[in-house]
């Protein structure tokens, strides 16, 4: 199927209260404009330089999500007009983001990304290691960044119980942690084309769909 049935499918699929982000990294600016063609308008991107590049060659009106691991040394490439970053994943970053995000005058939206699947090569903060930071850290005072909501990537298994698992706890999580942060922490960025219909049913607000959209990429 092309990227516009695909897109026009996922759009008139997904649940009310589910937002498609559409990920673009390594994809050509060609198949971004028709994905936009075809009504998306949120794209995720893992490289700040092809993020920028990109942003300079679409519409005015595109929303830009970081998805991939960022270097501390890199946000300011991005602070400028980044939407949100879901791959947050140390104080450092943290403190990072904040500095230049009030370089920039704005206030960036931010999702802590939970390590939860097998893979040790996967980044964010254990469980216990967000309990504390949220603990011992006051991230509320950060004035430039607002905290949205958590982010995780699930184990790479055909094993749906593990999958499930994992979304499960990181639901609960969340739901631990709005009485924390309030109404604003709204945002469960869990599923990508594997997976995502299981993360829906366990409470996913935001999926990340790439290779079903865009096929896959050319490394």
């Amino acid at each position: 199927m092309s990227i516009q049935t695909q897109i026009t499918e996922l759009h008139s699929t997904l649940p009310e209260g589910v937002t498609l982000v559409a990920v673009s990294k390594m994809q050509p600016i060609e198949s971004l404009r028709e994905a936009y063609e075809a009504g998306q308008r949120i794209f995720g991107e893992s490289r700040p330089q092809e993020m920028c590049a990109k942003r300079e060659q679409m519409p005015e009106d595109c929303r830009w999500h970081m998805i991939g691991h960022l270097q501390t040394n890199k946000v300011k490439y991005i602070a400028p007009f980044v939407e949100m970053i879901h791959s947050v994943d140390s104080l450092r970053l943290l403190d990072s983001i904040n500095r230049e995000a009030m370089k920039c005058g704005r206030r960036i939206d931010i999702l802590l990304e939970v390590h939860l699947a097998t893979e040790e090569s996967k980044s964010g903060f254990s469980v216990e290691e967000l309990r504390e930071v949220i603990a011992t850290e006051d991230i509320k005072d950060l004035a430039y960044i607002r905290v949205r909501g958590l982010m995780t990537i699930a184990s790479n298994t055909d094993d749906e119980a593990v999958v499930a698992g994992e979304f499960k706890q990181l639901k609960s999580l969340f739901d631990e942690l709005k009485q924390e942060f309030g109404e604003h922490f709204d945002t469960l960025s869990m599923g990508m084309t594997s997976d995502y219909p299981l993360a829906i049913e366990c409470g996913s607000t935001m999926v990340r769909i790439g290779s079903q959209i865009f096929g896959e990429r050319n490394y």
